[in-house]
């Protein structure tokens, strides 16, 4: 008797307070999701972030590209506290402004990073297990001031997104991630700067890089 009286009370209580609860729910999804979006967001780890940098109004010279003179420009590494989706904004950061520190008043260059200077953007998207990374040339504009090719600027920019890559994953990671660096926005003029895409392993089973045929 004890035990039907109490169950009828639950019972009651339920069907008496069910909207209540019902409204409720909704509310504890909302503010989980709010709380697990604030903890996403928090996240933030230093990485050895690689740029292609420009060098003009400098002495200074960089990379060979497999030539003989070097060019006025190089892949420099910095220090980057990186927040996000992992790698897809340590890629997208190898595009962030960087200006160059100095003890000399006579340079002023608010930003030295070939991507921003020439006007390329740079995106990447995980699909599956692979890593997609695009440079867009479709706005590609060389500054009169800047002593390279098209196809220098865009060398350098594979080797930076590369070198981040690379020395990201080789901390030990068990991650095995296939990457695939491509060239899009190219005209008849420019179409050349296709042979620069490539695709890489990293993790476990590295690989050496391989040249592929753009899509």
């Amino acid at each position: 008797m004890l035990l039907r009286l109490v169950r009828d009370s639950f019972l009651w209580w339920v069907v008496r307070e069910r909207r209540t609860l019902a409204s409720m729910i909704p509310r504890f999804v909302v503010s989980f999701l709010m709380v697990w979006s604030l903890a996403q967001a928090i996240t933030l780890e230093v990485v050895e972030l690689h740029q292609p940098l420009s060098l003009h109004r400098t002495d200074g010279i960089g990379e060979t590209l497999g030539e003989k003179d070097p060019v006025q420009a190089g892949v420099f590494s910095r220090p980057y506290a990186v927040t996000g989706a992992m790698p897809e904004d340590l890629v997208k950061a190898v595009a962030a402004p960087h200006r160059i520190a100095t003890n000399s008043d006579g340079y002023e260059v608010d930003d030295a990073n070939l991507l921003n200077l020439c006007g390329v953007s740079l995106s990447s998207e995980m699909k599956v297990n692979r890593l997609l990374v695009r440079f867009n040339v479709a706005n590609l504009q060389l500054p009169e001031d800047l002593d390279l090719t098209a196809r220098q600027v865009i060398q350098l920019s594979v080797i930076a997104v590369e070198r981040t890559l690379r020395a990201y994953f080789r901390s030990g990671n068990d991650e095995v991630l296939s990457v695939s660096i491509g060239i899009t926005g190219t005209t008849e003029g420019n179409t050349g700067l296709k042979d620069l895409a490539k695709r890489f392993r990293l993790g476990r089973s590295v690989g050496d890089p391989e040249r592929i045929e753009k899509r």
